[in-house]
């Protein structure tokens, strides 16, 4: 028979730049599965030069990125994360929008005039939808990057929370992973949700641009 138990845990994230009172633009920075944060919020760098502090909280679960005869044999014993899995879902669903919203709550100053966007990555974009709707957080900007909304999202709570959210799909010519259903699929929860996300593309492929961050400062 299955039982849960609930304890205290730490976790870790990265950030570029600080809050000051000076401080105008924060964004959070969601990852894809297999990275890590302290790699993936490099690619930010030109935001901080900008003036923007940057925050990339790092998934839950970590794994080796090869199996074991392939470490053997390559000696690769890179790391990387994930959200969750089709594995005990939900339960992992929970636990990352409760570390999301702690770091929130660490990081974001009680009273603050800050303009917060939500990106999220591939498989983060679920991720950075699903905590965006969960209500705990003021933001003002999601982006959908490589990614699509998650299909199992509570529609009637989206659609209060994004009503009056600015809402981007950013994604490369070239991306693989984003095939026509997927853009079918991301059409049709946007007229669910009644909301029309605005499109920016890149010659590319499955990746963060650098080069197309500054069209989003």
């Amino acid at each position: 028979m299955q039982h849960e138990v609930s304890f205290t845990a730490r976790a870790r994230y990265q950030k570029l730049g600080i809050i000051t009172p000076e401080t105008k633009h924060l964004w959070f920075v969601l990852h894809g599965y297999g990275q890590l944060a302290q790699y993936f919020i490099r690619k930010f760098r030109t935001l901080e030069d900008a003036g923007i502090c940057v925050i990339a909280p790092e998934a839950l679960s970590r794994f080796y990125l090869e199996d074991v005869t392939a470490r053997m044999q390559s000696g690769n014993n890179r790391v990387g994360a994930s959200w969750m899995t089709r594995e005990n879902r939900l339960m992992d669903i929970g636990n990352y929008i409760q570390y999301l919203n702690a770091v929130y709550q660490q990081e974001i100053p009680p009273t603050h005039s800050l303009q917060i966007t939500i990106l999220g990555f591939s498989q983060g974009a679920a991720t950075a939808t699903r905590w965006a709707i969960n209500g705990q957080v003021q933001f003002h900007r999601l982006i959908l990057w490589a990614g699509i909304f998650p299909p199992d999202m509570e529609l009637e709570t989206g659609r209060e929370v994004l009503k009056d959210k600015e809402l981007v799909l950013v994604h490369g010519t070239a991306d693989p992973f984003l095939t026509d259903e997927r853009f079918a699929e991301m059409e049709t929860l946007s007229a669910r949700l009644h909301v029309t996300p605005r499109r920016l593309t890149f010659d590319g492929g499955h990746d963060i641009h650098e080069a197309t961050l500054p069209q989003l400062f």
